[in-house]
């Protein structure tokens, strides 16, 4: 069966895969250039119709692609990986994956079950970073941590009840933990990591946004491996 995704933004279509494009809907004659010289299909419409198929600020344009296709752990091709446990928040999702992307991380892994998924917020807030960053799906994170650790990576989970992430020196193969929103990371996942760390917090709110924490911890873990 094939499935269709809605996505929207000019940096989405600046950044995809144009083998991914089924059709794009423009509100705008100024985008026909451009889309010509990529020989991309496209139907004029009015920005009304494009308000009725998505939600968020779609800039005139509109693309019409097949769904999302996730990778698996054989696919892995770098040195620094990014695990969420259960995120929930495509907005963090779709700004961890830009993070990612920035510092040179190309494979980030994601449960099955009761997770985020790529969806059109996620290509939105990324801004066309889905498209350099591998999404890997694994159907259990507790094998997928052991399968890591027995390809020689280092786990470091981020917790509360961690060591300051400033104070390790990093192992050249590792994997980043980042908790869902609300919980943070599973009993048995942090169990199963080498290290937790953390982030020092000296004002009276002791939380981070998700995605903030990961950019941190990311390029502290980069800067002192």
């Amino acid at each position: 069966m094939v499935i269709i995704l809605l996505v929207y933004g000019r940096n989405v279509l600046k950044e995809l895969d144009k083998k991914k494009i089924r059709k794009i809907y423009i509100s705008s004659k100024e985008l026909i250039p451009l889309l010509k010289k990529d020989n991309l299909k496209y139907d004029l419409v009015p920005k009304a119709r494009l308000d009725k198929l998505v939600k968020g600020n779609h800039q005139g344009i509109v693309i019409d692609i097949y769904d999302y296709k996730y990778y698996t752990i054989d696919d892995i091709d770098s040195d620094f990986i990014v695990i969420l446990d259960h995120l929930e928040d495509p907005h963090n999702f779709g700004a961890i994956i830009r993070t990612c992307e920035a510092a040179g991380i190309t494979n980030i892994i994601i449960p099955k079950d009761r997770s985020v998924t790529v969806n059109d917020t996620v290509y939105k807030v990324s801004v066309g970073a889905t498209s350099y960053v591998k999404i890997i799906m694994v159907n259990n994170l507790i094998n997928a941590i052991n399968k890591l650790k027995d390809m020689g990576y280092f786990i470091y989970a981020a917790d509360m009840d961690g060591i300051d992430y400033k104070k390790i020196s990093y192992n050249d193969k590792k994997v980043l933990i980042i908790g869902n929103e609300g919980k943070g990371i599973k009993k048995a996942v942090k169990d199963a990591s080498d290290v937790v760390v953390k982030i020092n917090m000296k004002g009276k709110i002791n939380s981070l946004n998700a995605s903030v924490s990961a950019g941190i911890i990311i390029y502290g873990m980069i800067e002192n491996d």
